[in-house]
C-alpha cells in the first residue's frame, strides 16, 4: 500500500514501539518521532495533520496541545496513569483516550518485589563491597513472616499481592475505592483496612497510589511518625505521593530501615538529601518496562488506534467516548 492510499497518520511521540506498531505502520502512516514531546512547538508540528497520536508520560495532551491538533481522533496512552492527559479537554474535542491500564501490572509487581528483597537484603551494598575487595557477611532480613501494606489496591497492588502468594506474608492494603469482600481481593489473601493500620503494622510497605491532588505528598512527616519503625518502603506508582524531605528524615531517625524508588518527585531528578543513605536504592521508573509489557502495551495501543481510525469502537477507552465524535 503506497502513501497515498495510507489509512491514517499516527504520531508516536515518545519512546513507544513494538511488532504491533510494524503491523500497523503497513496499513497506516506512522511517524516515529520519540524525542518530540520535549518542546512543545515540536511536539505541534508533529501532531499537524495526525489522525492519533501515542504518548507515554512525558508529552503534555493539554487542551491548548489538543485544540492545535483538529484532526486528531484518537490519544492512546502506553502505561498507567492519565495525569499528562487533559481527560475533559479530550472529551469536549470528542477525542478518543485510550490507555493500556493494568497491562504492565505484573512486570511492576515483579519490579516492587525485587526492591524489596534488594533492600532487606542489602543486595547492593554487598555487590559494591565485594568489587572493592570487602568480605562483608552481615546478616540481612528475611520477607518470609512479615506483613506487607500495599497503599492501592488497583491492577499494581493486586499484582503485588498474587506474586506475594509464593511467600509466608500476611498482606494488608488500603485503598478507599476497594470492596474488602470483592472475589478478587479474597482470592488474593488480601486484608482491606484502614490507612493507620496499614502503616503501622506494615514491615513492607509499597505505594501504588496515583498522582492526583488529594495523594501529592499523602506520605508526609505526619505519615513517617505513624509507620512501623523499621519498615522497608517500596515506591513504584508516582513519586509524587512522598515528601522526599519527610522520607529522607525518617530514614535518618531509623524511622523507615530503607527504600526501594523506582519513581520520584522530579524526573530525571537532581541531588538529593535521599543520595546519602546507603539503604536507599533507585531505578530510573523502569518497573513497568519489560520485553513483555512493552508487546502487549504496543498491541492493545495499535488495536485501538486501527479501531477508532476505521470507524471502530476503542476497547481500552478511558474517556467519555470509546469512538470517534466530531466536536
Amino acid at each position: 500500500m503506497n502513501g497515498a492510499e495510507m489509512a491514517g497518520s499516527v504520531a508516536v511521540v515518545e519512546n513507544v514501539w513494538g511488532e504491533a506498531f510494524d503491523k500497523l505502520a503497513r496499513t497506516h502512516d506512522v511517524r516515529w518521532e520519540p524525542d518530540a514531546w520535549v518542546d512543545d512547538d515540536l511536539l505541534r508540528h508533529t501532531l499537524s495533520g495526525a489522525q492519533a497520536v501515542v504518548v507515554r508520560n512525558k508529552a503534555r495532551m493539554t487542551a491548548e496541545m489538543l485544540a492545535a491538533a483538529p484532526d486528531l481522533r484518537i490519544v492512546a496512552r502506553a502505561g498507567t496513569g492519565l495525569d499528562n492527559i487533559d481527560l475533559d479537554a479530550a472529551d469536549n474535542a470528542g477525542v478518543v483516550v485510550s490507555a493500556a491500564l493494568g497491562v504492565n501490572a505484573m512486570s511492576v509487581a515483579e519490579h516492587t518485589l525485587a526492591l524489596a528483597l534488594a533492600v532487606l537484603r542489602e543486595i547492593p551494598a554487598h555487590d559494591r563491597g565485594v568489587r572493592n575487595g570487602e568480605w562483608n557477611r552481615s546478616s540481612g532480613r528475611e520477607l518470609s513472616g512479615k506483613t506487607w501494606g500495599l497503599l492501592g489496591l488497583g491492577a499494581t497492588g493486586m499484582a503485588v499481592a498474587r506474586v506475594l502468594r509464593g511467600f509466608d506474608v500476611r498482606v494488608l492494603a488500603y485503598d478507599p475505592y476497594v470492596d474488602p469482600a470483592a472475589a478478587d481481593v479474597r482470592e488474593a489473601g488480601v486484608t482491606v483496612t484502614g490507612w493507620d493500620e496499614v502503616l503501622w503494622s506494615a514491615d513492607v510497605l509499597s505505594v501504588h497510589l496515583p498522582a492526583t491532588r488529594e495523594t501529592r505528598h499523602v506520605l508526609s512527616d505526619e505519615a513517617f511518625a505513624a509507620i512501623r519503625p523499621g519498615a522497608v518502603l517500596v515506591s513504584a506508582g508516582r513519586g509524587e505521593v512522598i515528601d522526599e524531605s519527610a522520607l529522607a528524615a525518617a530514614l535518618r531517625s531509623g524511622t523507615v530501615a530503607g527504600a526501594g524508588l523506582d519513581v520520584r518527585e522530579s524526573e530525571p531528578p537532581g541531588r538529593s538529601p535521599l543520595d546519602a543513605h546507603p539503604t536507599v536504592i533507585y531505578t530510573p521508573h523502569v518497573a513497568g518496562l519489560t520485553v513483555e509489557s512493552q508487546e502487549r502495551i504496543a498491541s492493545v495501543l495499535a488495536d485501538d488506534v486501527q479501531a477508532v481510525l476505521a470507524g471502530r469502537r476503542a476497547v481500552n477507552a478511558v474517556g467519555k467516548h470509546d469512538l470517534w465524535t466530531p466536536a
